[in-house]
């Protein structure tokens, strides 16, 4: 086939940054969490609490603050209105359990406010669920029986997964942006806490960065092997 030997060359340059990038953005976030999760806040909130103090100072009081299992788990759900906080978070009075919690409470905020990028992010989702495991099998299927309209599909199917994450990006940026904004202005951290707050939050962004990466070098890849095989049809 086209895509052997010389193809997996390709794919492994065009994917090994991305992937690089994105073992050393995991490292670098469970570095900064682990080292702030054993840094207290100067006024003991946990987690929890300054969730439910943000959400309660933006008008949120129907969102419900609930503790999920798992490490590094914590996220909004707009269609049940639930801020999900993991254990590590919701208990914790640490720097790094206040700026998580922030984080999170900030995509409630966006969800309130009608929040551009992140109606588009939602309103994917579902062509995102189908598309990032079904593309890739009609891609290659099509590539298997050289059909080039089925590799077609398959490839703008997959699109959509790559779309999705840099979507994702405006809305977690924005999210980090409000809650480094509220936690400072607030007083639940303290400026001097702020380094370590900034430090997580920052962290957790380039996982982000580095996901979206690896989601254009695979559509790269893709797009490669679709020209390749187009090209050699000729």
């Amino acid at each position: 086939m086209y895509y052997s030997g010389g193809g997996y060359l390709i794919y492994i340059l065009i994917s090994l940054p991305a992937l690089l990038l994105g073992l050393w953005a995991q490292a670098k976030i469970k570095s900064a969490f682990s080292k702030y999760s054993a840094v207290r806040t100067s006024t003991g909130l946990t987690g929890a609490e300054v969730a439910r103090k943000m959400l309660d100072q933006n008008g949120l009081h129907d969102v419900q603050v609930q503790q999920v299992g798992g490490n590094l788990t914590d996220h909004y759900d707009p269609a049940s209105r639930t801020l999900r906080l993991s254990q590590g978070v919701y208990n914790s009075n640490s720097v790094a359990a206040a700026g998580v919690a922030a984080h999170e409470s900030g995509h409630a905020v966006q969800h309130k406010e009608s929040y551009g990028p992140l109606k588009i992010r939602s309103l994917m989702v579902p062509s995102v669920q189908i598309g990032s495991w079904l593309g890739p099998i009609i891609f290659m299927v099509g590539l298997l029986f050289q059909s080039q309209n089925l590799s077609l599909i398959g490839l703008i199917l997959f699109s959509a997964t790559a779309l999705f994450a840099l979507v994702t990006l405006p809305v977690e940026f924005n999210a980090s942006n409000r809650a480094k904004a509220w936690l400072s202005d607030s007083g639940v951290v303290y400026m001097s806490e702020m380094e370590g707050v900034n430090k997580v939050l920052d962290a957790a962004a380039l996982t982000y960065v580095a996901g979206a990466l690896q989601s254009l070098s695979t559509l790269l890849y893709y797009v490669f092997l679709f020209m390749g095989r187009s090209s050699s049809r000729d």
